[in-house]
């Protein structure tokens, strides 16, 4: 064990094991304290949307910082202000949008419940519609809407109220009554191994919920910001939720969340209902405009496309390989058989950074500004890790996993 990984052991919480340790990053590469260099596509679970030290965000975080930093939420920013209002914007809201700009995914999304409960309590209506397979987030409430069993039981009891709908429409349509508040739901699972929702799914959602008098909120933690190649998922998929949650890409490596209403449901919050000492402070705000802005101005939407498009072309054929999922640069890679934890483990020897969601998935979410060199560099390194671990996987099993 090295140095650091003694001290890591004594001095933080045990939650998980650390892979190396970092000392610096640049554009969509890390150095180890070694001076280890490595690709780094998973951009820190698909949060730095510019890579690493990228100009216009060190120029914002540091000219922000040298005038106002943080004000508590008595006061208002012009960064938070130009935020909120770029929000609306970019999710396609209109006059009565309103937002809120919280520190993580986790507190976005405890602000949905709260706000499925303000919409749902007036009249009795309780219910809280999940998907199979979700992952809200680790603090209670989100956790509550997480229905993987190894995440809540050591936490149970959770909230009560929250229904879990399976991934189909047959069990959509069999879910919905008049006792549901809210369905939330991922437009795609990132943490679920990037897993997309049946053809019309989310559609027939909007219209269930329209029927029966709920909310429809989605959580766009991991897919927003840009990640699929549209400034939100469900712009993909042609419909208007009452709420989205966001966090992760919004501000490229600076802690921040957000939640945007829609239309009546921008009325339900009213003063002393919810609010954070830290959230939309003026670095947060500043920082995001900052990062917002240049993808904007540069059309890096249009790079994702391209490159996520390019990367699928790419890992098709190489060994194990079976297919792809997700849209845009958030990228499932799906495996023949379930040795993903191995690849992983293979791929970072050779100086790749990507993640294992689940045994037989590969997820990648790289910066919005990798080009062909960086492309290239992925593909070269995951080959050869992916062919290092098919020639230690028992030929019969690779085979029957493939037919």
């Amino acid at each position: 064990m090295n140095i650091w990984q003694d001290d890591a052991s004594r001095d933080l919480m045990s939650l998980g094991g650390r892979l190396a340790l970092l000392a610096r990053g640049e554009g969509s590469h890390v150095w180890d304290a070694d001076g280890t260099r490595y690709l780094d596509f998973l951009g820190g679970i698909a949060v730095n949307c510019l890579g690493h030290a990228h100009p216009v965000f060190v120029d914002a975080v540091s000219t922000q910082a040298a005038t106002l930093s943080h004000i508590s939420n008595y006061f208002a920013s012009a960064a938070q202000l130009e935020l909120a209002a770029r929000l609306k914007r970019l999710a396609g809201t209109g006059e009565r949008g309103r937002v809120f700009l919280a520190n993580s995914g986790g507190e976005a999304n405890e602000m949905a419940i709260k706000l499925a409960r303000l919409h749902g309590n007036p009249t009795g209506r309780t219910t809280i519609l999940v998907v199979d397979g979700a992952f809200h987030g680790r603090t209670m409430g989100a956790l509550s809407l997480t229905p993987k069993p190894a995440y809540r039981e050591p936490f149970e009891p959770a909230l009560p109220g929250i229904r879990t709908v399976q991934h189909s429409i047959e069990s959509l349509e069999a879910a919905f009554d008049d006792t549901v508040a809210a369905m939330i739901v991922e437009p795609i699972q990132g943490e679920a191994g990037v897993v997309s929702h049946p053809d019309g799914f989310l559609q027939r959602a909007r219209e269930l919920a329209t029927a029966h008098g709920a909310l429809l909120i989605l959580d766009e933690v991991q897919t927003g910001a840009g990640r699929t190649g549209e400034w939100f998922a469900f712009q993909r998929e042609g419909i208007v939720p009452d709420a989205v949650t966001m966090a992760k890409s919004i501000a490229g490596g600076f802690p921040l969340g957000a939640m945007i209403t829609f239309g009546d449901a921008s009325d339900l919050f009213y003063p002393g209902t919810h609010n954070s000492t830290f959230g939309g402070n003026p670095l947060a705000s500043a920082t995001a405009n900052a990062v917002l802005g240049f993808i904007e101005e540069q059309d890096l939407l249009a790079n994702v496309n391209a490159r996520g498009a390019q990367l699928r072309e790419g890992v098709s054929g190489l060994p194990l390989v079976t297919g792809t999922r997700g849209a845009g640069l958030l990228v499932g890679i799906t495996l023949a058989v379930p040795v993903a934890g191995a690849v992983r483990a293979a791929a970072q020897r050779r100086g790749l950074i990507v993640n294992a969601p689940t045994d037989d998935v590969i997820r990648i979410a790289p910066a919005y500004t990798i080009g062909d060199a960086e492309i290239a560099e992925f593909l070269d390194l995951f080959g050869a890790s992916l062919a290092e671990v098919a020639a230690t996987t028992a030929p019969t099993a690779t085979t029957e996993a493939q037919k």
